[in-house]
C-alpha cells in the first residue's frame, strides 16, 4: 500500500511521485468544500508533470486545479457505468447542503472560465486539465502538429490566470 501524506492545497508545486503516488490534501477554507480531504494520485495530471519539470508556472498551476475542480464538482466527467442510485427525494426547506446549487454554481463557473478561454483554447484546457489526456493525445485529436500543444496550452492557462484574477496580486 502506497505511503500517504499530507499536503495543503496551495499553488505549489507538486512533488515527484516517486514513491508516494497518493497523498491526502486539506482544501483550504473558503472553497466550496471547507475542510475536506481528499486521496490524489500525484501522478495522474499531466499538468502536474509539468509544472515539475518548470514548463507550467505555480499560478497557472493553480488556475487549473481551479477549472478541474469546478468540473469535477459540477458532474461533468463522463460516466463509466450506469447510474444505479435511487430518484431523489424532495426536501423542504433547502438549505444550504443542497447538492445540486453546489454543481449548478460550479457549473457556471466553468462555463465562465472556458468562455473567457476562448474557443480555440478552450478545447485544449478540456482535453488536457478536465479529461488527463496527455499532450501528445490531444495534439493527435486536435489534428495540431507536434509540439504545439505546450504552447497552446500555456496561452489557455494565461488566459485562466487572468479570467480567476490570479495575476493581481492583492
Amino acid at each position: 500500500m502506497a505511503a500517504r501524506k499530507t499536503l495543503p492545497f496551495s499553488p505549489e508545486i507538486p512533488p515527484e511521485p516517486r514513491n508516494r503516488l497518493l497523498a491526502t490534501r486539506q482544501l483550504a477554507p473558503g472553497d466550496a468544500i471547507d475542510r475536506a480531504l481528499v486521496t490524489v494520485n500525484l501522478a495522474e495530471s499531466p499538468l502536474a508533470w509539468l509544472v515539475r519539470r518548470g514548463m507550467v508556472t505555480a499560478v497557472q498551476f493553480q488556475a487549473s486545479e481551479r477549472l478541474r475542480h469546478d468540473f469535477m464538482l459540477a458532474g461533468q466527467a463522463p460516466r463509466v457505468t450506469m447510474r444505479w442510485d435511487v430518484a431523489p427525494i424532495s426536501r423542504s426547506g433547502g438549505g444550504d447542503h443542497d447538492p445540486t446549487t453546489a454543481q449548478i454554481g460550479a457549473r457556471a463557473r466553468f462555463d465562465a472560465a472556458v468562455t473567457a478561454a476562448g474557443p480555440g483554447l478552450s478545447d485544449v484546457l478540456w482535453r488536457v486539465i478536465c479529461m488527463g489526456e496527455g499532450l501528445e493525445t490531444a495534439e493527435r485529436a486536435l489534428g495540431w502538429p507536434n509540439r504545439a500543444g505546450k504552447l497552446v496550452l500555456t496561452l489557455a492557462l494565461d488566459r485562466l490566470v487572468t479570467h480567476y484574477g490570479l495575476d493581481n496580486p492583492r
